[in-house]
């Protein structure tokens, strides 16, 4: 598939959420932080405005469960329409189940590790994914500095994908900007989430391209 940009609607105008989507028409996918106040200290949006804007976009979501207990509730997120859903492996019970479930409703099935989650516990589930997210701030709130910290992570990451012969996606999310994308693709991320960068632009589509276009440069 080669490079993608997911920007994500967490600073985008909520009360206008079609409206803001239809502003990057550029995105190869849009990014639906998911928040629940217990696995994160943020609360978001949920299920029903989830299916709302699945039905008021073309392009499809990427759902991400920043939420306890996904093992109940992500395979809804997958009947609602999306894309992809993407679990934390922190909160997940049984991870294997878990993305069998996700894929056998239709959806890629995706995990993330927050920033001190180490990859290598989990090498021997990545060919039952379709994309590994490896998060670069925090999860919880927008707008967070990019933790350098995590790019040997990435390339961890990305050597085990490589060395297994797998085709998983590897995304990452947290302060992506046209500071640090370049950085994050030399480590072999090839899926981008962008919040700030994206919705704090004059163009937000201009920026999706220009994102993409230095990604693309590595």
């Amino acid at each position: 598939m080669g490079i993608q940009i997911t920007p994500s609607v967490l600073n985008a105008d909520l009360s206008r959420l079609a409206d803001e989507v239809a502003r990057i028409p550029s995105s190869d996918w849009i990014h639906v932080d998911v928040m629940d106040n217990h696995f994160v200290p943020n609360l978001t949006l949920g299920l029903p405005v989830f299916e709302s804007l699945a039905k008021a976009t073309g392009t499809p979501l990427d759902a991400h469960l920043m939420i306890a207990d996904p093992d109940r509730w992500a395979p809804a997120y997958a009947e609602a329409g999306a894309g992809s859903v993407t679990f934390h492996a922190e909160a997940a019970a049984a991870p294997i189940r878990l993305a069998r479930e996700l894929r056998a409703k239709g959806a890629r099935a995706s995990m993330a590790l927050k920033p001190a989650t180490g990859i290598e516990q989990y090498a021997d589930v990545l060919g039952e994914l379709d994309m590994l997210l490896v998060m670069t701030v925090e999860p919880g709130f927008g707008g967070q500095k990019f933790l350098d910290v995590c790019l040997p992570k990435i390339r961890r990451a990305r050597e085990l994908i490589s060395a297994a012969g797998l085709e998983v996606w590897l995304q990452v999310d947290g302060g992506v900007s046209l500071d640090t994308i370049e950085r994050c693709a030399e480590a072999g991320a090839d899926v981008f989430v962008a919040g700030s960068a994206v919705f704090s632009a004059e163009d937000p589509d201009a920026m999706v391209r220009e994102l993409k276009a230095r990604a693309e440069s590595v």
